[in-house]
């Protein structure tokens, strides 16, 4: 009776609520279609929440290259060759907000890009962790209700006429530790409701939101700035927020949550449970009353992993310092590309801040094709460090095309750069998603332990670190020129395969030694085919 009531307390009460109005329950298939779209409407609004700050900077410190990109694709046109400075309202009306129009204002902007960051990094270990530990419905749902309430106090600085910079500081670093639990936490909950068969090309889709997110932020915060810059972080707050509430109410991070066997439990613990409990809510259709559940392991009694033993896990710290140098060369484009596309000679001409900022959403694009292209691979293969070093390597000549050849012509840098949005971005998708959660659910763990959300955060907050180092060391490198930079991306490419060699090898021992078993069992077939007819 105990498990029972256990069961029902671990019920989202929008699910509940559904249940008794409908008077029967989902199937599988369903519950799987909800998990994939409320996490993916929750990982929108966590990149959505991010994207004011780059959106309000060039009202903030109206400098003349910033005034220009206040309205971002897809409101502004997508390709300028001109544009005049003095039809800007917000350059020619607005002249800043103190402290950041100031002497050193631009300095205050990035301190607080990094100081966002640097919070997101460090919380990440610590998320991780307790994502693990807690419920991760309620740990999910407060951590996005905590980021849109100090972004929206971020944008309430400007209705309370605050010109402090530690104000702004503070928000943002608190920001930063809320927004820290978005990644572990959607990753777990997807690694608990798929197995391991077709998660490379789920996740390769399903991780589209950030795009989409960033799309959405730019659009939402972008849309309302003519009401003063505040609404402009409000506005996406309330959305994270709004989108915390519907993760609270309808998100079952646990197939056993609701009553189905969790697909990572190891066939010796899957016996207690009733491989028919999805035939039996579809063919029956009703909810009982009164009656007892099937008898199950709740959520809650498993035993969560530390970060040391979480470390130990094979494979997770090879892949979590391959990240560090993945993300530090998609971070470098991510940052930098909009200024170097604006400051190169392209066909023979050079575009403006606001063309180069809409140009270079097309690395995203092949970014979006890379995800998904290498979690097919990687499911099709069976190897995701075979498929992850593949990608790695190959973007190393795409950045050299891309560097030598994308000045040639406009069409010659789109095709170039949506290259090098596949190569770069692939394997970083790959390794945050169905890479976490494979290692999350590995068979040392044997089925008891709670490792997915700390697997996660120590491989993407490793990454992280690379994300703030990359677009850094790139701010200093660019005065020596743009060759610098990529040699340094090339190296960096070229580490991060590098870092996943033991886990290659090991891959291609494992299909060896099946290739070999495989052969040797049919030529034994034949033999005793060939005894038989003798």
């Amino acid at each position: 009776m105990a498990n029972n009531l256990d069961t029902a307390r671990n019920i989202p009460p929008g699910v509940w609520l559904i249940r008794k109005i409908r008077g029967k329950d989902w199937s599988l298939k369903t519950y799987r279609y909800m998990v994939l779209l409320i996490t993916f409407i929750a990982y929108t609004s966590y990149h959505a929440s991010r994207k004011p700050s780059s959106i309000v900077k060039s009202v903030l410190d109206p400098e003349p290259d910033k005034a220009l990109n206040v309205y971002p694709w897809p409101i502004g046109s997508v390709f300028l060759k001109d544009e005049i400075l003095g039809k800007n309202k917000y350059k020619s009306e607005y002249t800043g907000w103190e402290p950041f129009n100031g002497k050193g204002g631009t300095k205050k902007l990035g301190l607080i890009d990094v100081a966002f960051l640097a919070c997101y990094s460090l919380g990440m270990y610590g998320a991780g962790h307790l994502g693990d530990t807690l419920d991760l419905r309620l740990f999910l749902s407060s951590g996005m209700i905590g980021s849109g309430i100090f972004a929206g106090l971020f944008g309430m600085g400007y209705f309370w006429n605050i010109h402090v910079f530690g104000f702004y500081l503070v928000m943002q670093m608190v920001a930063g530790l809320f927004q820290a639990t978005g990644w572990p936490s959607v990753v777990a909950v997807i690694g608990n409701w798929f197995g391991k068969r077709k998660r490379g090309l789920i996740m390769g889709i399903w991780n589209a939101h950030t795009s989409v997110g960033n799309i959405t932020g730019s659009l939402l915060a972008a849309s309302v700035l003519e009401y003063g810059w505040g609404w402009s972080f409000i506005a996406p707050g309330m959305f994270i927020a709004l989108a915390g509430v519907l993760v609270f109410l309808f998100l079952a991070p646990y197939p056993e949550d609701v009553g189905f066997p969790c697909p990572n439990v190891p066939a010796a613990r899957a016996e207690a449970v009733p491989r028919d409990v999805e035939s039996q809510a579809q063919s029956e259709g009703i909810v009982e009353k009164g009656k007892n559940a099937p008898i199950r392991e709740v959520s809650g009694v498993r035993r969560s992993v530390g970060l040391l033993e979480a470390c130990m896990i094979p494979g997770v710290l090879s892949f979590a310092f391959c990240l560090f140098f993945a993300k530090l060369v998609a971070y470098t484009f991510l940052y930098w590309l909009p200024f170097y596309l604006s400051q190169t000679e392209i066909g023979g001409e050079y575009m403006s801040v606001k063309s180069a900022g809409n140009l270079s959403t097309l690395f995203d694009v092949g970014g979006i094709v890379g995800g998904i292209l290498a979690g097919h691979i990687s499911d099709k293969l069976r190897a995701r460090a075979i498929t992850a070093a593949s990608f790695m390597y190959a973007a190393i000549p795409s950045m050299l095309l891309y560097r030598i050849y994308g000045s040639f012509s406009q069409t010659m840098n789109i095709v170039l750069m949506m290259i090098a949005g596949l190569f770069i971005n692939g394997p970083y998708a790959l390794i945050t998603t169905a890479v976490s959660a494979d290692l999350g659910t590995h068979s040392s763990l044997r089925g008891d332990s709670r490792a997915l959300a700390t697997v996660t955060a120590i491989i993407d907050g490793t990454g992280s670190i690379g994300a703030a180092l990359g677009p850094l060391l790139t701010g200093f490198l660019s005065t020596k020129g743009w060759n610098t930079v990529f040699v340094m991306l090339m190296l960096s490419a070229l580490i991060a395969g590098l870092l996943l060699s033991c886990q290659v090898v090991a891959e291609i021992n494992d299909k060896t030694s099946k290739l070999m078993r495989s052969t040797s069992g049919l030529q034994s077939s034949e033999g005793n085919a060939m005894n038989w007819l003798r």
